[in-house]
């Protein structure tokens, strides 16, 4: 059986580089466009200055959507842009992504009826469909869908959008421009980065103090909300000067994880008396994510947490439409990112545009490409749009590819034939590794096939049975795994792999943890 091959490990090299494109930013961004011009043939170096996706890009509300309250404040050219990536992206990795369908009960206090009608239509029409089912009306009252609510919701709406995993996007994402030929440093702050005659001279550090010298015929600015900082306080004119920067405006969003408030594999989308929504998602089994807030401040935070008066918040809002209130106290887990949204002239922070700025200056025969704002959804449309700006500046303008290409461990077709519908594509697959491996313990086949689909052989090898995993560092965590992790997917702690790589720290109780954090870090005393 041909599978989905994937390399023994991740290529580093320390040496100095002289390479096309250095992208600062290992976010979704950065990482989306690294992929991207790694994929077009350019010599392409990344550096993140933490490990990837672990600010803004792993702190989402997880979805894959056009964005249906941006309708009420007229970002129909987002909407449209967004709805047409949705059904895209679903197909580019059914195993991290998958369909959702969404219910939004009314109340007539709030939206009336007809806008919210209106508003569905342009959702299900202003991009093309293939398979995502439309909306309609519903009933609630005697109604599985119903049954967590409140007795006043009898009627309400429901639609469709996409579930992400947002940090395992990141990381394959990652994966991909590093097999197409980037150098993807992690835990690498650029210091120091001028512009020379032609290109730029960039001085990166790697955790050890090492320094690395970079010559790069174009730089990448994808800071997220560090863009105007890096501008202003790494980036330097040949004559030593910071650098022209936009302004941006950070928006904390916060989110809590809570035990599982309904049975059904629907979401829920609530109105706030203070015309905000608040999403109740299925999440990890045996939970209830509940977000977000939109909090402006003055400057992002390299450790963001949500305040008590956030989780009080969403607490609250889940607690006016569901029967059975949310307690603060109730609380596992809970996270919060910044934002970085562009400076528009909208007051409340809730509906400052999540659209993004490509600005390209190529002064002096140095080009610079620096992104401001964006959203999960939109990533590859961005990038694609960056390299073609890349590309433009740098004279060399190549076709861009990423528009049917899949991510990795996403075809299944090895092992399922012919592809159908992501969703149950991947109940194939599930079904099919089942197969194959009976000795795996169905929980942990199930999540290994989500968390690497095709790829997952990268674990499991030629094993016959648990024990060739290795030890069983934590309940079904096994040593393969976790090797894997690190030589394929740059990880380097506990968190690492518990919160960013999986969410397998809502499932282990402290000591379980721990445990993981002990291994990780005997491996980091022997390497």
């Amino acid at each position: 059986m041909h599978i989905d091959s994937a390399p023994a490990s991740i290529p580093v090299d320390t040496g100095h580089h002289d390479c096309d494109v250095l992208v600062v930013g290992g976010g979704i961004n950065g990482v989306g466009i690294a992929r991207d011009l790694a994929g077009r043939g350019w010599r392409v170096v990344l550096a993140e200055r933490d490990d990837l996706a672990s600010h803004t890009s792993s702190a989402s509300t997880k979805l894959i959507h056009g964005g249906l309250r941006y309708l009420e404040h007229r970002q129909f050219g987002l909407v449209r842009k967004a709805l047409q990536e949705r059904e895209l992206l679903l197909r580019s990795a059914p195993h991290i992504m998958r369909s959702m369908r969404f219910v939004m009960p009314h109340d007539p206090g709030m939206r009336p009826a007809w806008l919210i009608r209106l508003g569905l239509f342009l959702y299900d029409h202003l991009a093309r469909r293939e398979w995502l089912q439309g909306s309609s009306g519903i009933r609630l009252d005697g109604t599985p869908l119903g049954a967590p609510l409140q007795e006043r919701f009898e009627r309400g709406f429901v639609y469709s959008d996409g579930w992400v995993d947002d940090a395992r996007l990141v990381v394959l994402a990652a994966v991909d421009a590093a097999e197409r030929g980037a150098v993807i440093h992690t835990r690498t702050p650029c210091i120091r980065v001028q512009r020379a005659r032609l290109g730029w001279h960039a001085l990166l550090q790697h955790g050890n103090g090492d320094t690395q010298a970079v010559h790069a015929r174009a730089l990448v600015n994808a800071a997220g909300p560090w863009a105007e900082e890096f501008l202003r306080d790494v980036a330097r004119s040949p004559d030593g000067q910071a650098l022209p920067a936009r302004g941006l405006r950070i928006v904390r969003g916060s989110h809590i994880v809570v035990p599982r408030c309904f049975d059904h594999d629907h979401a829920y989308i609530f109105q706030a008396p203070d015309r905000r929504i608040v999403f109740a998602i299925p999440y990890e089994e045996h939970f209830t994510l509940i977000g977000t807030t939109d909090v402006e401040t003055a400057t992002p935070a390299r450790r963001c947490e949500p305040d008590a008066d956030e989780i009080r918040y969403l607490c609250e809002q889940a607690s006016r439409c569901l029967r059975q209130p949310v307690l603060p106290r109730q609380v596992i887990w809970s996270f919060a990112g910044m934002r970085p949204l562009l400076a528009d002239e909208a007051g409340a922070a809730s509906e400052i545009t999540r659209d993004y700025l490509l600005e390209a200056d190529d002064a002096a025969g140095a080009p610079l490409l620096s992104v401001w704002g964006g959203k999960i959804t939109t990533f590859r449309k961005l990038a694609e749009e960056a390299a073609d700006r890349v590309g433009h500046m740098l004279g060399e303008a190549r076709p861009a590819w990423t528009a049917g290409a899949g991510l990795p461990g996403s075809d299944l077709s090895p092992w399922i034939g012919r592809a159908s519908t992501p969703q149950l594509d991947i109940r194939r697959f599930i079904a099919e590794l089942r197969r194959a491996h009976p000795w795996l313990e169905p929980r942990l086949a199930t999540r290994l096939a989500r968390a690497y689909g095709s790829r997952v052989h990268g674990i499991l090898g030629a094993a016959r049975q648990a024990s060739d995993l290795g030890r069983q560092v934590a309940p079904s965590l096994y040593e393969a795994e976790l090797h894997h992790l690190c030589t394929s997917e740059w990880a380097r702690t506990a968190e690492d792999v518990l919160w960013r790589r999986s969410k397998l720290g809502l499932h282990l109780d402290i000591n379980q943890r721990q445990a993981v954090e002990r291994w990780m870090l005997r491996r980091q005393e022997v390497a």
